[in-house]
């Protein structure tokens, strides 16, 4: 689909070889939990994915879609303490605000940073945030049921999907495209991407992202209350009124002794 697509250009795909069990193994030992049976299978058939596409701009492609997913050795946990890290160092866990609301109706408990949660990185999108394997209920006892969530660049979590399997349709369907992940989000995707977006639609995207909101986009300012005291009727500006006749006269006799001390000046001199 992507090679067929008008501008695409070196589409790339790794192959990887399966991940061995033993390695799978010895990391659920070290996070003491206990991966997904899909995403373990994942994993039995290929450690990792990653397949990146480019558009040709004048002639040059530049690298556009990316998708990836973690091999089973960067399945990194994410805000675990680490041994470099200084005494008084702020982390992750001290972002956890008590007063965040929990899950109600169709609302799901978000993840938390501190203790309660284990967060693993599947993808680091680009630097546009993460997407993460959640394990929401760590204490007492780690529950196997776990969850894929968005982390966006300002911290927030968005919900994504219950399994892996549905988040890798999610990604392939929406073939890697920058900030996918955020027409998730409340605010959506942003100007630029939904550019990319037009021109190359997902296979399950909802058109009602892409049409384009005029709301957001128009100035609404109301002229006739910005320029309210423009509409005013306008006061005629009046000339200067003329001066008196005695006024000129005694601005005439001004000038006429002045014209004459200076004479006499002159004359003395």
């Amino acid at each position: 689909l992507l090679e067929t697509s008008p501008g695409v250009a070196e589409v790339t795909f790794v192959e990887k070889e399966p991940a061995e069990r033993h390695t799978i193994v010895s990391w659920e030992q070290k996070n003491s939990c206990i991966l997904p049976e899909d995403l373990k299978n994942f994993y039995l058939m290929t450690d990792g994915f990653q397949m990146t596409w480019s558009v040709k701009t004048d002639d040059t492609p530049m690298p556009l879609g990316s998708m990836v997913i973690n091999s089973i050795s960067q399945l990194c946990r994410l805000g675990g303490s680490s041994m470099y890290a200084l005494p008084n160092a702020p982390t992750l866990a001290d972002l956890e605000d008590d007063t965040d609301e929990e899950g109600n109706g169709d609302k799901p408990e978000k993840p938390h940073f501190d203790s309660r949660s284990l967060i693993f990185e599947l993808d680091p999108c680009n630097g546009n945030g993460k997407v993460c394997l959640v394990y929401k209920h760590a204490e007492p006892v780690v529950s196997p049921d776990t969850e894929i969530w968005f982390l966006d660049r300002a911290l927030y979590w968005h919900f994504l999907t219950k399994t892996f399997t549905a988040y890798y349709r999610l990604l392939i369907t929406h073939l890697g495209l920058p900030q996918w992940q955020y027409a998730f989000t409340s605010y959506g995707v942003s100007p630029q991407a939904k550019q990319w977006f037009n021109m190359y639609k997902p296979i399950t995207i909802n058109t009602a992202l892409l049409s384009e909101e005029t709301d957001s986009f128009v100035n609404k300012l109301d002229p006739n209350k910005v320029f309210k005291s423009k509409n005013k009727t306008p006061v005629l500006k009046k000339k200067p009124p003329s001066q008196p006749a005695g006024s000129q006269k005694s601005h005439t006799s001004m000038t006429s002794a002045k014209t004459s001390s200076l004479a006499g000046n002159s004359s003395r001199k």
